[in-house]
């Protein structure tokens, strides 16, 4: 038995026992069970559109479950964690995302991408019991460091500077990425609370500057492994301007971003690509990298409450 309630802003004390839950759900699972959008948005307090809802044990002092709502630009995202003992309790998975949809329904209903790191049977089977199908699949794929066989990149990049490069790089981003569900339209706020971050390493921030504008980037991030000891790198956010695409950039910023990488004494390095993105994938085999799992975006669309008159 369990309980589930809501709640549209966060306190400390809720913070603390979602951080608790998060923790032991990404032991046992070998990678962060809550994404980083969603994490920033929970400790935040919540934003506009943000809803959580925590389930409980029967004696409710146990936090068993999770599952979190925030509205983007074009559609609702829907993520849940539950607590490695009570995965087993298949009413505890229906029941979470059941009341997070219906709160999208409340909210005028939508477009819905609810994601699910390393789906399995379970996760296929509540998706279809909430109306919900399987969307995107995402791969995280990984290579040693540093790059074999590949040669220095061939641009001359230099280090994003806060308070100085904000503008530049959001319009860059969001003309690379427009329409895309979590990337393409980045606020200046949500920018900033990455920088605010005690990841945040501008000197890994790569720019790639000609013509007098900016042309494309690569943002590498430096994080704990969650599969093995020590430390890896991740390209974070890679993109080209449109107005500079065609000319093979993107290859040589991912490996500009590679050889910084190695250059504070990285051994390995991650990436995420949408599975079907078959240009991006082949010039990532090609420089080294290798499938390590995948994650999948279930989706739908959420009609919006009708209320009797």
């Amino acid at each position: 038995m369990h309980d589930v309630v809501v709640k549209r802003r966060m306190g400390e004390a809720d913070i603390a026992a979602l951080s608790q839950l998060i923790e032991m759900a990404s032991a046992a699972d070998g990678h962060r069970a809550l994404g980083e959008h969603q994490w920033l948005d929970l400790v935040g307090g919540g934003r506009e559109g943000f809803a959580g809802f925590i389930a409980t044990d029967a004696s409710r002092r146990r936090v068993i479950g999770y599952a979190q709502v925030s509205r983007g630009s074009s559609s609702w995202a829907v993520e849940y964690v539950l607590h490695p003992r009570w995965r087993a309790e298949s009413s505890l998975r229906i029941d979470l995302v059941r009341a997070a949809l219906g709160e999208i329904a409340e909210q005028g209903g939508g477009h819905v991408h609810m994601w699910v790191p390393k789906p399995g049977p379970e996760d296929d089977a509540m998706a279809g019991a909430v109306g919900l199908e399987q969307g995107r699949d995402i791969c995280q794929m990984r290579m040693a460091l540093p790059v074999q066989g590949a040669g220095p990149a061939r641009v001359k990049t230099r280090a994003f500077e806060p308070g100085r490069d904000e503008e530049a790089w959001l319009g860059v981003n969001n003309r690379a990425f427009r329409g895309h569900p979590e990337q393409g339209s980045w606020t200046l706020q949500e920018l900033e609370d990455r920088e605010g971050q005690p990841w945040f390493d501008p000197a890994g921030f790569l720019l790639y500057e000609t013509e007098g504008s900016l042309a494309g980037f690569c943002w590498t991030k430096v994080q704990d492994d969650e599969h093995e000891e020590g430390e890896i790198g991740e390209i974070y956010v890679i993109a080209v301007d449109p107005g500079f695409q065609g000319r093979g950039l993107g290859r040589e910023l991912v490996l500009a971003g590679l050889e910084h990488l190695a250059g504070v004494g990285l051994d390995k390095a991650m990436l995420y690509v949408d599975k079907d993105n078959a240009s991006a994938r082949a010039m990532y085999f090609g420089l080294g990298f290798e499938d390590d799992h995948v994650d999948r975006a279930f989706t739908g669309d959420i009609a919006p409450l009708r209320r009797e008159q």
